[in-house]
């Protein structure tokens, strides 16, 4: 495993926001330019190439010390939808795009704290048959690393109607009937759990949803439900809504909504390493396997359905997701970062370069 930065704990006297964030004032390193920082992401001065940002806030040593929220992005289909034009707030759900990976990643780690599965060992999938398929010995593993080897596309642009991506497919196609299966039914190119075999696939999580489900009995019937007592019940969640797929099973690959303060309170749970006012909620070996660099991607590192970043020395991992979707810790620095918004794919660059220009103005609290 890699060297990992050390996850700061709550410092002493800050309460832990079950109930309500405890306000305060940025750092004064940070406090005069931070409001020009966020200025760029949503505000007056807000970059054209960021796109449309719906809120972000930012939480310093377990204190939550700037939000902002913006307007609903209002077209034609929200209209159709009866979505009401106005100012977001604190009590507005929003969407996670890949960030629900993460969350799907935190549900799988308390299920093998439980007992419920062994990630080291091959995940139940009905598709793969007996031991003669060779996607057979796939593990949990495999499949959270995003290393099972499987055929897919993940690609949002540029595609005809006659040539959808799997990841289309799945999500507003024919797949929608079954995610996991949809997924499950590609066909094995690479040899599971080797470097080569990475490629990152909303279609693997929507796997190892389905895997969860069946792993749990009865119990996973509603896998929304129980993720909410497995993770997020405990930290004082309560905003969490699943959305699903034609067999009711949670779409961990896209789909859950909660308001902004319930994003941080998730990032800081792992910014904590698991533990949530002396209750372990998730193991912290878990939250370090899921931060663990694996696989090159871009300008990013995948681990575990999280993700992280090369070019840090302040330990920065993430959940992230398309169009934008971020929430950043960075334990070197006692910080959670949310964003959520719509960015096209070539503003990619410049919002990550204003959310690091945010994370760079707070001081280093801890070293490596």
């Amino acid at each position: 495993m890699a060297d990992l930065h050390a996850l700061p704990p709550q410092p002493e006297g800050t309460p832990w926001p079950t109930e309500a964030w405890d306000e305060a004032d940025p750092p004064p390193e940070a406090r005069d330019a931070l409001p020009g920082a966020l200025d760029r992401v949503l505000g007056p001065d807000a970059d054209p190439a960021v796109g449309h940002t719906n809120a972000v806030a930012v939480v310093h040593r377990g204190r939550l010390v700037a939000e902002r929220y913006g307007e609903r992005l209002m077209g034609p289909l929200a209209e159709l939808a009866g979505v009401v034009p106005g100012p977001l707030g604190p009590d507005d759900p929003l969407g996670s795009w890949s960030m629900a990976k993460s969350l799907l990643h935190l549900a799988v780690g308390v299920a093998q704290a439980r007992g419920v599965l062994d990630v080291t060992q091959p995940a139940p999938v009905p598709a793969w048959g007996d031991d003669g398929d060779p996607r057979s010995p796939i593990t949990w593993d495999d499949l959270l690393t995003m290393r099972p080897g499987l055929e897919w596309t993940e690609v949002y642009e540029g595609f005809g109607d006659d040539d959808l991506p799997d990841v289309v497919t799945m999500l507003y196609g024919e797949g929608a009937a079954d995610m996991a299966r949809y997924a499950a039914d590609k066909r094995l190119v690479h040899p599971p759990g080797t470097p080569e075999a990475y490629l990152y696939s909303s279609g693997t999580s929507n796997i190892v949803a389905g895997a969860l489900r069946r792993a749990l009995g009865d119990g996973g019937d509603d896998l929304g439900a129980w993720v909410r007592e497995a993770v997020l019940d405990p930290i004082g969640v309560t905003s969490a809504s699943f959305g699903t797929d034609g067999t009711g099973l949670w779409v961990a690959s896209s789909y859950v909504d909660m308001t902004a303060r319930d994003w941080l309170r998730l990032g800081l749970l792992v910014l904590r390493g698991g533990t949530w006012d002396g209750t372990e909620v998730v193991p912290a070996a878990w939250v370090d396997h899921g931060r663990t660099p694996r696989s090159p991607d871009e300008e990013k590192l995948h681990g575990a359905h999280w993700w992280a970043l090369p070019d840090r020395d302040d330990g920065t991992f993430m959940a992230h997701g398309f169009e934008g979707q971020r929430l950043i810790m960075v334990p070197g620095r006692d910080l959670v970062v949310f964003r959520q918004g719509t960015t096209a794919a070539e503003g990619k660059d410049a919002l990550n370069r204003h959310l690091r220009a945010v994370v760079d103005l707070f001081p280093r609290t801890t070293g490596g």
